[in-house]
């Protein structure tokens, strides 16, 4: 069987409360949740939480909540191969059968079922470790520069001045939406952006992390647009 993990802490010091603060209509975590649900990929739905009022919100939207975070994994430190390991190891206690887990972020609101199951599709292939959604930079990164203390900027890739953007390589990030994985790979914490993974294309307008108020505002602009897109 497959399971989605939704990682959703109660405390956020940039966006406070983002996990549960209203967007489009809902708190922020639903639109996470009901798009795993609607994917029909999912045996189980879990929010891994150490907050009561997010518990509360992800079993109204349909979600389980089945155990709580420990609270040395709550905090600002905790990562997301932590926090997934220990869901794993939860679950396999209960459900050896476990496939793939599936873990999603309770701020992607512009998640699709049709890419959880493109990448499901991948993974279950055979090959992979993990798979997750990324996109392309809007700027070639080969022509990005920094600014010392004097104030002088120097390129980051100084060889690559003069080259036609064109002809520079393709480069990806990660669209902070979702990494489906195997059992194995969370319970070793392999790294997720390595040899061991692979990633399914999403366009950059359907791209948005949220992370400060200024993303909180462009995410909810192009929120309309993207909604009314099939």
């Amino acid at each position: 069987m497959n399971v989605a993990v939704i990682p959703a802490r109660g405390g956020s010091k940039r966006i406070p409360r983002k996990n549960i603060r209203e967007f489009a209509g809902k708190p922020m975590i639903a639109h996470s949740i009901e798009c795993a649900i609607k994917s029909a990929l999912f045996s189980r739905v879990i929010v891994s939480t150490d907050d009561e009022e997010v518990s509360e919100i992800a079993l109204a939207f349909g979600a389980e909540v089945p155990f709580q975070r420990p609270k040395e994994l709550s905090d600002d430190q905790a990562t997301t191969n932590a926090v997934m390991a220990h869901s794993v190891e939860w679950l396999m206690e209960g459900s050896p059968d476990v496939f793939a887990v599936c873990c999603i972020y309770a701020t992607a609101p512009f998640i699709r079922a049709a890419d959880l199951k493109r990448g499901f599709a991948v993974l279950e292939s055979g090959r992979w470790e993990y798979v997750f959604s990324a996109t392309d930079y809007a700027f070639p990164v080969f022509r990005s520069f920094q600014k010392n203390t004097a104030g002088a900027v120097n390129m980051l890739f100084p060889e690559h001045s003069n080259t036609r953007s064109q002809d520079l390589p393709e480069i990806f990030h990660d669209a902070a939406q979702f990494y489906w994985g195997r059992p194995r790979a969370w319970l070793r914490s392999l790294r997720i952006f390595d040899v061991n993974s692979t990633m399914i294309f999403v366009p950059r307008w359907r791209v948005q992390d949220i992370d400060t108020e200024e993303d909180w505002i462009r995410a909810e602009a192009m929120m309309q647009y993207v909604a009314s897109i099939p």
